[in-house]
């Protein structure tokens, strides 16, 4: 089998590369770096199953010879990142989804698009099913995230049913582990930076607002079950159904650190979700799926990774 992943030099997409190369597939990684980093991939350039190339996949997207699968992870997913790049945002979810499409389609290859649960915005339905519609702001900062990801999974699903394309569509909760970068203002990167560093831990709001958190291990798994070991077309939630606050999530990093970190409060941001918890229902019952890493130990894995970096580059913003 030979598979393209796009944002293959990112978080979740470097993960994602390391898994089809242990499971025997010829991997072709993209990415044009402006997030993601060519030291998560350093690794798995010593395989000669694997090849880099630096490309912006908003322009038309060229692959000599067959091609099987195309996982499309292209995105700037961090806050930092959307609110800094807001138009390219819109772009890669958007103009990079429809290049991707038309390689799939043009290669006779499945197709994957990961998606979000920030298609659910600030939701008025706990947990989320997949059958719940989203409560999001189309013109808010957060915007050019949630409705790119939207458009996506509309334009997937349009390929589907308009040209008989094999698709899937997962739509990812809040996930985290090693490879993730340092500042990427992301709640369980920026609790172990801040503590690694002894500097308070921010709390944004009152810190009651909910999040569930999935190992990266353990996401890459459903990835996989999802578009090898299924036929599902419609999107599927994979995340953590284990609930926490900001606050016990600070309390739990600060207590495996070991961290001298106090926590302050800044102002809640603009349509930040109250709560975030999928409904995994479906993801049991087509892919018997279910995350199996405990939140501490993953957290105490990524905490490792994190102290392996230079004490520079965690202190640098």
């Amino acid at each position: 089998m030979r598979a393209l992943v796009t944002g293959g030099a990112g978080f979740l997409g470097s993960h994602l590369c390391a898994l089809l190369l242990d499971r025997g597939v010829d991997v072709i990684c993209m990415d044009n770096l402006i997030t993601g980093s060519h030291r998560n991939i350093t690794a798995l350039e010593k395989n000669p199953r694997f090849s880099f190339v630096q490309h912006d996949v908003t322009k038309h997207i060229a692959i000599d010879g067959p091609l099987d699968r195309v996982w499309h992870l292209a995105s700037l997913a961090s806050p930092i990142d959307y609110l800094t790049f807001p138009i390219q945002t819109l772009k890669v979810g958007s103009l990079g989804t429809h290049n991707a499409l038309g390689l799939a389609k043009a290669k006779k290859a499945r197709f994957f698009l990961a998606s979000t649960s920030e298609v659910y915005g600030d939701p008025t339905v706990h947990p989320q099913p997949e059958t719940y519609w989203g409560n999001v702001n189309p013109i808010g900062p957060r915007s050019c995230y949630d409705e790119s990801k939207r458009f996506a999974e509309a334009i997937t699903m349009a390929y589907h049913r308009a040209h008989g394309l094999d698709t899937r569509i997962n739509r990812t909760f809040n996930t985290y582990g090693p490879s993730m970068r340092p500042h990427d203002g992301r709640v369980v990167s920026n609790f172990l930076i801040q503590a690694i560093t002894n500097e308070p831990l921010t709390i944004y709001g009152e810190g009651t607002q909910t999040r569930s958190f999935c190992y990266v291990s353990d996401l890459i798994d459903g990835f996989w079950k999802l578009m090898e070991e299924s036929d599902e077309h419609e999107p599927v939630n994979l995340g953590n159904p284990e609930e926490y606050t900001m606050i016990d999530i600070a309390r739990i990093i600060r207590d495996i650190t070991k961290s001298a970190s106090t926590i302050v409060h800044k102002p809640l941001p603009q349509d930040d979700p109250k709560v975030r918890k999928p409904d995994i229902t479906k993801a049991q019952r087509l892919l018997h799926w279910k995350p199996v890493v405990p939140v501490r130990e993953g957290i105490a894995r990524t905490a490792e990774y994190f102290r392996s970096l230079p004490l520079a580059e965690l202190k640098s913003r």
